[in-house]
């Protein structure tokens, strides 16, 4: 096999991704889903005023957008009362994460996330030379004291937590996160993903604190705001601190297309309102649909489900592998000890029926 000149760091890289796409997956088993509802899009659908403002900007489709995202970024500030200045837009979070480890990550520091948590972060470090710590999650929650003593024993440059917790589903209040983020200090910077934010209890989030250099907070219109495919999200910050995002950010990475859609969706607050509820009751129903087969659904601040099967891993994934087979696409977190959980993205009342019958039929011949 040829060599290539690529940095010694990437040299040493295996060739993975951090996820399987499901059009992967399709491909494999030559159709495509019938159900979608493994990687927690929102298939409720965006706001029809977003849908709107993205058909009319496709006419100016020629032209790069906003470099700066001005309309967005400004909207978004009167909604976070925050200044313009401490909000920065990018290519969704996967894409602002890849600029915060571009900004901070070199051979040689050290950077602390959480066993099973998010792992384009831990792809983006390592691709950046960075070193790993992990620290195992605590009752199907993220563990706030063992992040922060990680961090302190190992000098982190970049110690990433998500709340609410992708893929558990599970969240800390405000008065916890706060305790979090006045536990880092110096040059050790928390990465805090928000991504499922909308979708939780209203007391899961602090106020933003733009006067604090050791916090940037991570939101995305991908998730309650169902605009996964047009990838677009931000993250608030201290002033300075996100001014580094000139820096390596794509300065026309972000269409026009995405930009009209956001703005749209932040003008539409009925909609957002509309979708959080229906949300609320298709995880109601996935625990019951949970329960009608002896598993146990945790209890979930996103669009998604973990449900305990109460047996092995081989067991969830012998499901996982024959809904797949049914054209039903659903993962597994795979997190010890939670290694014989399920999770289930919220989709309509009719797809959650489907997901029930296709699940009883798999259960009836999976041992």
């Amino acid at each position: 096999m040829s060599k290539y000149p690529v940095t010694q760091v990437v040299a040493n890289l295996p060739s993975s991704v951090p996820f399987v796409g499901p059009e992967i997956q399709e491909r494999e088993i030559g159709k495509p889903f019938d159900l979608r509802l493994g990687a927690n899009e929102n298939g409720l659908g965006p706001s029809p005023k977003a849908l709107s403002a993205m058909r009319e900007a496709l006419s100016e489709i020629w032209m790069y957008g906003d470099s700066v995202s001005y309309e967005v970024r400004q909207r978004l500030a009167e909604i976070h009362q925050v200044g313009i200045e401490n909000i920065v837009v990018g290519e969704g979070i996967d894409a602002l994460l890849g600029y915060t480890c571009r900004l901070f990550v070199e051979p040689g520091r050290q950077v602390v996330t959480t066993t099973g948590a998010y792992p384009t972060f831990n792809f983006h470090v390592s691709g950046n030379g960075g070193e790993l710590h992990f620290v195992p999650m605590n009752g199907h929650h993220e563990d706030i004291d063992g992040i922060l003593s990680r961090s302190k024993s190992v000098g982190a440059c970049l110690s990433y937590f998500s709340n609410p917790n992708n893929p558990m589903g599970s969240w800390h209040d405000a008065s916890e996160m706060q305790r979090l983020i006045d536990g880092f200090e110096g040059d050790n910077i928390l990465v805090l993903d928000e991504a499922y934010r909308e979708f939780a209890p209203e007391d899961a989030a602090p106020a933003f604190d733009v006067n604090n250099p050791n916090v940037l907070r991570f939101r995305t219109f991908s998730k309650a705001y169902a605009m996964a495919g047009a990838r677009i999200g931000y993250c608030i910050g201290e002033a300075g601190l996100i001014n580094e995002f000139e820096k390596v950010r794509n300065h026309f990475g972000v269409s026009r297309v995405s930009q009209a859609g956001a703005l749209a969706s932040l003008n539409d607050e009925a909609y957002l309102h509309e979708t959080l509820g229906k949300v609320v009751k298709g995880r109601e129903k996935i625990a019951g649909i949970a329960e009608k087969y002896g598993f146990k659904a945790l209890p979930s601040a996103t669009n998604f489900v973990a449900i305990d099967t109460r047996r092995d891993e081989q067991f969830a994934r012998d499901i996982v592998d024959c809904l797949t087979a049914k054209a039903v696409f659903i993962r597994m977190p795979s997190i010890a000890p939670d290694i014989g959980f399920i999770r289930v993205s919220v989709g309509s009342e009719e797809e959650l029926d489907q997901f029930d019958q296709a699940l009883g039929e798999v259960l009836a011949v999976v041992d």
